[in-house]
């Protein structure tokens, strides 16, 4: 049966292409639409500030955080239920593995693009580069877990769809430079681009799966 795709998606996908023609990175223009502001999940601005806090707590823990002074970061933003399973097995552990550090450090690049999504950063640029990490962790702060969620300004559905399609077609262009053994696009930070696409398909629901199991098919 032949799916009918909207406008909204096509325009997008022509958007994306556009966008990665300037820069050069390669594009597959059988990579399939991504879902409509009809189709995905509208988050809410407290879940997503939530997210993001929690996505900070765990990475400033990796980044080498006292555990005493991560305990009370938790109790003064009222985060003991906040984490996912995983990210509380981590925070939870008193010495974690080197391995376990380097997964939730890069959690700062999740954090950034839900910081995006609140209106706090204003653009995500080219992903050539990791995120503004002092920046990030001020963000947080210099403001109490009331006021962060109310100084925030989730951006439209729309917005967020532009992003995760653009994402989504740099991360094919970074898979598919792997596993053909080809060199990836220059100046691309694959892991930058895995981040942004974890945490943009949270915030449109992809699949309806929980944040531990977010999948980035390409």
């Amino acid at each position: 049966m032949e799916v009918k795709i909207s406008k909204e998606a096509e325009e997008r996908k022509d958007r994306s292409e556009a966008i990665l023609s300037k820069f050069g990175v390669p594009i597959n223009k059988h990579l399939p639409y991504i879902e409509d502001s009809n189709e995905a999940l509208i988050r809410t601005t407290s879940e997503v500030a939530t997210r993001a806090l929690a996505l900070l707590v765990v990475a400033v823990k990796a980044e080498g955080l006292e555990q005493e002074i991560v305990n009370n970061v938790i109790k003064s933003y009222d985060l003991s239920k906040a984490f996912t399973p995983k990210e509380l097995e981590f925070i939870n552990n008193p010495e974690p593995t080197p391995f376990d550090k380097t997964q939730f450090i890069w959690r700062y690049e999740a954090a950034w693009v839900l910081l995006w999504a609140l209106g706090y950063v204003p653009e995500l640029t080219h992903p050539n580069s990791i995120c503004d990490v002092p920046a990030a962790v001020t963000f947080m702060q210099q403001r109490s877990k009331s006021e962060f969620i109310n100084d925030s300004q989730l951006r439209s559905i729309q917005e967020i769809l532009d992003e995760n399609d653009l994402i989504y077609r740099y991360h094919w262009a970074v898979v598919d430079a792997r596993v053909n053994n080809l060199q990836i696009p220059e100046d691309i930070d694959s892991s930058v681009v895995m981040e942004r696409h974890y945490a943009l398909n949270w915030l449109m629901g992809y699949m309806e799966q929980e944040w531990d199991d977010i999948s980035t098919d390409t």
